[in-house]
């Protein structure tokens, strides 16, 4: 795993329609309308955030989790709405004796079933796997939380398990987790596929 493609300098990703980049002081109103939002934390490990001043504080906790090399928390800003900041997703627990990550997103409401999130998850999945060397990217989902599932199957992970009462969650107690798993052979495969399919389809038309 190449760790200094995340932590020497903050990686700046970017898709068709977003640009995934750090989280700085001016979006604290956008970051506020997230976290102001129960239902965006429904199921999540997370209590939601009602006063602005603690929101604020946050972004010097994300800048401390980056510089421990910890955790790295990237705005999902949408590139037709002037960047507007629309939502977040991270990666955490690096385990360089295994090449292992574990991924985790979540949107303002106003953002959901726009395919934001796949789409964000897709630009994470191709850097991790692609640049920083990840051999195993993994998500932990509750039971309930079926959007975050579809985002996830869509990408190319597979669901390998339930752990039952394995988990405390902030807000939430002692909960079951789904786990999803993808494996860089699992990718490249993926994207042999497209590629062929791609070709076929080029030599069926022209």
């Amino acid at each position: 795993m190449n760790i200094e493609k995340v932590f020497k300098q903050f990686p700046t990703l970017h898709s068709a329609t977003l640009q995934l980049k750090k989280i700085e002081e001016s979006h604290i109103q956008e970051l506020f309308a997230i976290y102001d939002n129960d239902k965006v934390f429904e199921y999540c490990g997370i209590i939601p955030k009602h006063n602005l001043q603690t929101v604020q504080k946050m972004i010097g906790h994300f800048e401390r989790d980056y510089t421990k090399k910890s955790r790295i928390k990237w705005g999902i800003f949408e590139i037709s709405q002037r960047e507007k900041l629309v939502g977040i997703i991270e990666a955490m627990d690096f385990n360089q004796k295994v090449d292992m990550v574990t991924i985790g997103y979540y949107l303002a409401e106003a953002s959901w079933g726009k395919g934001i999130a796949s789409e964000a998850v897709a630009t994470i999945v191709k850097f991790l796997l692609e640049e920083v060397n990840v051999n195993r990217i993994q998500a932990e989902v509750m039971p309930l939380n079926e959007p975050s599932k579809k985002v996830l199957l869509k990408n190319g992970f597979s669901k390998e398990g339930l752990l039952r009462q394995a988990s405390l969650w902030s807000g939430k107690g002692v909960v079951d987790l789904e786990i999803y798993g993808l494996l860089k052979g699992d990718y490249n495969l993926k994207e042999a596929g497209t590629k062929l399919a791609s070709i076929s389809e080029k030599s069926e038309f022209e």
